[in-house]
């Protein structure tokens, strides 16, 4: 099967990261209304959105650009992938976390408009200190891991109910409510409401992010030594995306 040619695979992310960030921004944003005195039921109503956005995000955007929707997956396709040249190439991961990241922004704003939230106006709220920077970390390493090893083992075609089930589950289980992706947490900054992060505070989750990246593919190629001849099939199996020479 021939791989869909780069821009294709750039505009699935590019709207694939955008709808996800409106999904995060918008859910939180009306679960704020919704339930204006009650943050349990506000995250309750804002993770069950997530789960089922995420879900179907990544079966309509799958099987043409992988539905990375995170540079950090992208990245770990590569870094996994580069010794058996059956991931992104390295131009590739560049292009892909740059339409991510523009993916991310207009997510918020789409977000801000149909809710009638200021546009102009960036999130206030402040996210910072070790023990959220540590839920950073468990969150992304959980999530480089799960994708990677589902598509080692032959059963990356579960990764969109198996992803959306681990982010809605981390939600929940890890202290900064799993951003879990540099894209979504920078988009964030562009809405100040319930889903927002202040911009002081994105450098350490995207730190936090990275590290989680890298303790996610460490401990997938130690239990998956092969992981990299599977590097392709991230998050869904799609065709190969880049030569064998």
């Amino acid at each position: 099967m021939t791989a869909p040619d780069l821009t294709r695979r750039l505009v699935a992310e590019l709207v694939g990261t955008a709808l996800l960030v409106t999904v995060v921004v918008g859910s939180g944003i009306a679960a704020q209304r919704l339930s204006p005195d009650d943050v349990g039921l506000q995250l309750l109503q804002n993770s069950t959105a997530t789960v089922l956005g995420l879900t179907v995000l990544i079966l309509l955007f799958g099987p043409v650009s992988g539905a990375h929707f995170n540079p950090v997956v992208s990245a770990a396709d590569w870094l996994l992938g580069r010794r058996t040249r059956s991931g992104l190439s390295g131009a590739e991961v560049a292009s892909y976390a740059a339409a991510q990241l523009v993916g991310g922004v207009l997510g918020a704003v789409l977000a801000n408009v149909m809710f009638e939230v200021e546009v102009t106006r960036l999130a206030t709220t402040e996210r910072t200190g070790l023990p959220l920077w540590l839920g950073e970390v468990v969150a992304t390493a959980g999530l480089v891991a799960l994708i990677f090893a589902l598509a080692r083992t032959g059963r990356g075609a579960l990764a969109a109910p198996a992803v959306g089930a681990y982010i809605g589950a981390a939600y929940w289980f890890t202290s900064s409510t799993s951003f879990a992706n540099p894209a979504v947490t920078v988009g964030r900054v562009f809405s100040d409401s319930f889903a927002g992060i202040a911009p002081g505070s994105v450098a350490g989750f995207v730190l936090a992010q990275v590290v989680g990246g890298l303790v996610g593919v460490a401990l997938v190629r130690y239990l998956h030594p092969e992981v990299g001849e599977a590097a392709g099939d991230v998050v869904v199996p799609h065709p190969e995306t880049r030569s064998p020479s």
